[in-house]
């Protein structure tokens, strides 16, 4: 179980919303990582289905598409001057979520989902669920950067479909009403 934790575990240290109509720039990517209209650049829209409940918080972040860097701590990865960006709401009421995220060029990048089912900004692994790009199938590790990475251009914002992944036995995988829709 502990080593289920360890390797799935995201570090999270979630920025509170700035009650400004449009947030400053910020170096974490925090404040100016969502999609406004009047931007350009490179985003990715997240559509996040299979959720277990609409508790606690949905947390879309990405990484440098490597596996030194995937899911490393943010504050590491700022600090050495690596792309990190990250995004958080709470869920909807019902539906499909929809997040969007602004990546900090073009490029290739590792994109993984986590829904924070109590809100205390880390991942449990008894109780969270996770979710990557690609959807690759997950056991009792995380995947390779490679599995979740995505490529963005200069001016692209494709969207993608994520399925939630919660525990299962000794893994993790989608809730069974999720199943199908995972194909």
């Amino acid at each position: 179980m502990r080593r289920a934790a360890a390797l799935l575990a995201a570090p999270l240290l979630i920025a509170a919303a700035s009650p400004t109509p449009v947030p400053p720039r910020d170096e974490r990517g925090r404040a100016d990582a969502d999609c406004r209209a009047v931007e350009n650049g490179p985003a990715v829209r997240v559509a996040i289905d299979g959720l277990k409940d609409r508790q606690g918080l949905l947390v879309v972040e990405l990484y440098p598409a490597n596996d030194d860097d995937f899911l490393a701590s943010d504050k590491l990865l700022i600090a050495s001057g690596k792309p990190f960006r990250r995004v958080s709401a709470p869920p909807p009421p019902a539906g499909s979520a929809r997040l969007c995220i602004r990546a900090p060029g073009a490029g290739r990048y590792a994109l993984f989902v986590l829904h924070d089912r109590d809100g205390d900004r880390k991942f449990g692994v008894l109780r969270d669920g996770a979710g990557f790009a690609n959807n690759p199938r997950l056991g009792r590790s995380k995947p390779r950067a490679e599995a979740a990475a995505i490529l963005l251009g200069p001016a692209e914002v494709p969207a993608i479909r994520i399925v939630m992944n919660y525990r299962r036995g000794l893994g993790f995988g989608p809730l069974e009403i999720a199943r199908e829709a995972r194909r």
